[in-house]
C-alpha cells in the first residue's frame, strides 16, 4: 500500500494531473472516502491529465458521465446505487472492459462485481482543512507497473 500526504488543492490537482497522465486504456479506478474527501475533485484532475476539456461533475444522479480526452473517460458514482445488480442495466461491463479509463466513486459498494486487477485509491481529510491522505492499493502486475510510472519516493 502507498501513502501520501497531500497539503492543499494544489497538490491534490497536480497529483490527479500525473494520475491521468500515466493511466493506460482499460485501468479501472475504484474511489473511496467519506462524503467531502474529494474523490470528485480528484477525478477532475485526473480527466485534465487525460486531456479532457468538458466540464467534469459527478455523476450522483445520472450514475455515468462519459468524457472524451487523450483515452475516454467513464465516470460512475453508485452512492446511490440498490445493489450491483442496477449495473448491468447501464451496460456497465461494457464500460469497465473497454479501451477507456473507468473510475468508480463509492467502489467498494459494488466490489463484489469489479475486476480483481484494479487500482484502488481510498481519500480521507488530514488534519489541515484541505490536507489528503491518498492510499493506493491493489493487486496485479498493471497495478504493479502502475506504482513504478507513478515513481513516489
Amino acid at each position: 500500500m502507498v501513502r501520501i500526504v497531500l497539503k492543499g488543492l494544489k497538490e491534490t490537482e497536480e497529483f490527479g494531473e500525473k494520475l491521468g497522465s500515466i493511466l493506460k486504456p482499460g485501468d479501472i479506478i475504484s474511489l473511496t472516502g467519506d462524503l467531502g474527501a474529494g474523490k470528485t475533485t480528484l477525478t477532475k484532475s485526473i480527466g485534465k491529465g487525460l486531456g479532457v476539456e468538458d466540464y467534469i461533475t459527478s455523476p450522483t444522479f445520472t450514475l455515468i458521465n462519459e468524457y472524451k480526452g487523450r483515452i475516454n473517460l467513464y465516470h460512475f458514482d453508485v452512492y446511490r446505487l440498490e445493489g450491483s445488480m442496477d449495473l448491468y442495466d447501464l451496460g456497465f461491463e461494457e464500460y469497465i472492459y473497454s479501451d477507456g479509463i473507468s473510475i468508480i466513486e463509492w467502489g467498494d459498494k459494488i466490489e463484489e462485481v469489479l475486476p480483481k486487477e484494479r487500482i484502488n485509491i481510498r481519500i480521507e481529510k488530514g488534519a489541515e482543512l484541505d490536507e489528503r491522505i491518498i492510499y493506493i492499493y491493489g493487486e496485479g502486475e498493471r497495478f504493479e507497473q502502475f506504482i513504478k510510472e507513478l515513481n513516489i519516493d
